[in-house]
């Protein structure tokens, strides 16, 4: 098998993905990625992204394979859980505090930063709406964020997300409460809750 072939197989097994870091931590050299993108074998969709051309762009993605201490937060998370029908006109992301963010708001993108105690709180795995796994903030820690008094959240679009939470049959009141104590805001969410509930 020659070295192409390798990368070819690597796309295969990672859902028609790879970054040139992958490349590298396999031992291979990267200008290979510039081979198999100048013969159209790949598609580079974005600076250390590449893509067989049978994969369907998906942009949130992307985002994540290139940057990915990135989770998608704020109103990208509302949106993602179902808890908003407004489609973002800008993605949100968190990074922990430090993160170089340079390149990423050049992508723009809205970013976040928090401390590495509550960076980790409530990641979980969801797809994208090309159906993609994702990195996002659960729907807990999201409703936290949007309510923080520094947030420049759309106060209608809060309490819509609160509506649709507090009638959600998967609600779990305990982590709610448990993250807006840990996350300071502990009084905005018992106001909400306690009109909805």
């Amino acid at each position: 098998m020659t070295k192409q072939e390798i990368i070819l197989e690597m796309l295969e097994k990672n859902n028609g993905f790879i970054t040139s870091a992958q490349v590298t931590e396999a031992g291979l050299q990267r200008r290979l990625l510039s081979e198999l993108t100048a013969t159209n074998k790949i598609i580079r969709v974005m600076r250390g992204v590449y893509v067989l051309p049978n994969v369907w762009e998906d942009e949130m993605s992307f985002l994540q394979y290139r940057y990915a201490k990135s989770i998608f937060s704020n109103e990208t998370a509302l949106y993602l859980h179902g808890l908003s029908d407004r489609t973002p006109q800008i993605y949100t992301v968190t990074v922990p505090q430090g993160y170089n963010a340079t390149d990423l708001k050049k992508c723009n993108v809205k970013v976040k930063f928090v401390n590495h105690e509550i960076y980790n709180l409530g990641i979980i795995e969801a797809a994208s709406p090309l159906g993609n796994p994702i990195r996002v903030y659960d729907k807990e820690r999201t409703l936290c964020d949007i309510v923080k008094g520094n947030n420049s959240c759309d106060i209608q679009l809060v309490n819509q997300a609160m509506k649709f939470y507090a009638t959600s049959p998967d609600k779990n009141m305990v982590k709610l409460f448990d993250y807006a104590e840990r996350l300071r805001v502990k009084s905005k969410i018992l106001r909400y809750m306690e009109v909805l509930l």
